[in-house]
């Protein structure tokens, strides 16, 4: 087992007098999480999880519905255009995601990561409420195209700001020994975010009885109605989170500093670490996520209920691996599992995507992205914990948030868009060049990095 490299001091637990003013590793809240026990930890690692599925639930919502309720927003005889303008929108999330990372990584930074998980829920709340109400162009014409993309919009800023700030929380509210296992829930409910957004079509269509036109005619709505109702109860869960101890410490060191921006950039190595180690990982995990529908239903010729199940039993696989990867790497280091990926991801790629492609039937269709899948899961499991542990406190959520949320902009939403154009050039083999080429990339900064869990920042404050 190895150990960790990090030897600052230990932050010692403040008792506050009668009378006296709120001192360091105190909040109003009257918490104080070195007195935490394992189940008052696993609560609130929990709580804060279960707002980043929802959060994912209402993102992925309208990836899942997009195809019911884009003649009502974007009247075309060609259903593609239809699509097309739909996914526009959806890009637009990521054009958002990198302001939302700097607004809500400053606020984690300067005024608690509570304050911000929950103004970040609440955001999301009512983009969707937004989409469940707005009318359609039949009645207000192009005006309705615009309030969706503004819908979009805030959700990207809320999607953008929950990454930096959950990521930040889990890692500081775990325990060392753990950290890694904990982290790793983020992932979980990223991706049961979207197996919730899938579950609640197949409830509507075979529970329920909706039919195809049932769902265009308005059943599109109901999906984001409970988006926003889950996001209230998350948000009430939220205000009875514990803020985490180390931040507490270093707040008021943060308030003595210079700008956030300023302290960020003395970390320039830090910034161009995240961007490095995110752009291979995002990038074959948008490519296994949201793009490996189309690739089952156009280039593997699955149906759409053959589809629907493949795409459904992979998530569940990858959902189970994130904490068993997480654990294994508190056990012997967070590098080990990047290089991992890396490495299989330059070997494997181009074989698995192109035996998927020639493949016939259900099976051997899931048993190949599961196999993906076992590769991926090295970079998702731990990347919110690498993140973390690169960045001292006053800085870590914005220092988390901004270059990730920009390296997915580029790398993570253009995964599809690139592929369908290789697809139509009929070159779509390209594709899985250009994304081995990519996890090659980030497959040498994997390999110089130092091991953040023999390396980690966790305990500095700035």
């Amino acid at each position: 087992m190895l150990i960790h490299g990090h030897k600052g001091p230990r932050n010692k637990r403040v008792t506050q007098k009668p009378g006296a003013t709120m001192t360091q590793g105190q909040h109003s809240h009257g918490h104080d999480t070195s007195s935490l026990t394992m189940a008052q930890r696993i609560r609130a690692i929990l709580i804060g999880s279960a707002g980043n599925l929802v959060e994912w639930y209402d993102f992925y919502a309208y990836a899942a519905f997009a195809l019911y309720f884009a003649p009502a927003f974007f009247p075309n005889e060609d259903p593609v255009v239809q699509q097309l303008n739909a996914s526009i929108l959806f890009a637009v999330t990521f054009i958002a995601r990198p302001l939302g990372g700097w607004m809500f990584g400053w606020l984690a930074d300067r005024h608690g990561r509570r304050r911000a998980l929950m103004l970040s829920v609440s955001l999301m709340c009512f983009g969707s409420l937004l989409i469940a109400v707005t009318p359609v162009y039949a009645d207000i014409g192009i005006w309705a195209a615009v309030l969706l993309a503004a819908a979009r919009v805030i959700q990207g800023l809320s999607l953008g700001g929950e990454y930096g700030a959950s990521a930040t929380y889990l890692t500081e509210m775990a325990d060392e020994k753990n950290r890694g296992f904990y982290s790793s829930f983020q992932y979980v409910t990223l991706i049961g975010g979207q197996l919730c957004a899938l579950l609640v079509l197949l409830a509507l269509q075979n529970l329920f009885g909706f039919s195809t036109a049932d769902l265009k005619a308005g059943g599109w709505r109901i999906p984001f109605v409970i988006g926003a109702l889950l996001a209230i109860i998350a948000l009430v869960m939220r205000r009875s989170l514990q803020e985490t101890e180390i931040y507490q410490t270093a707040a008021s060191q943060a308030k003595k500093q210079a700008s956030l921006l300023t302290l960020l950039m003395k970390h320039p190595r830090e910034v161009l670490l995240v961007v490095g180690l995110t752009a291979g990982g995002t990038a074959a995990f948008y490519t296994y996520t949201t793009y490996m529908q189309k690739f089952l239903k156009l280039s593997v010729k699955l149906t759409d209920s053959e589809t629907t199940f493949v795409a459904f039993c992979s998530l569940v696989f990858a959902l189970i691996l994130q904490p068993i990867y997480g654990a294994i790497s508190d056990r012997i280091g967070r590098k080990w599992l990047l290089i991992g990926f890396g490495v299989a991801g330059t070997i494997f790629t181009v074989p698995l995507l192109t035996t998927l492609q020639e493949v016939k039937g259900v099976w051997p269709a899931l048993l190949l992205i599961c196999a993906a899948w076992l590769i991926v899961s090295g970079y998702t499991s731990i990347n919110a914990v690498v993140k973390a542990e690169l960045f001292p406190t006053t800085v870590r959520a914005l220092g988390v948030a901004v270059p990730y949320a920009l390296t997915v902009s580029i790398f993570g939403g253009t995964a599809e868009p690139i592929a369908l154009y290789f697809k139509q050039a009929g070159v779509e083999s390209y594709f899985y060049y250009y994304l081995t080429a990519v996890i090659a990339s980030s497959l040498v900064i994997y390999v110089l990095m130092r091991d953040t869990k023999k390396h980690s920042a966790i305990d500095k404050a700035i």
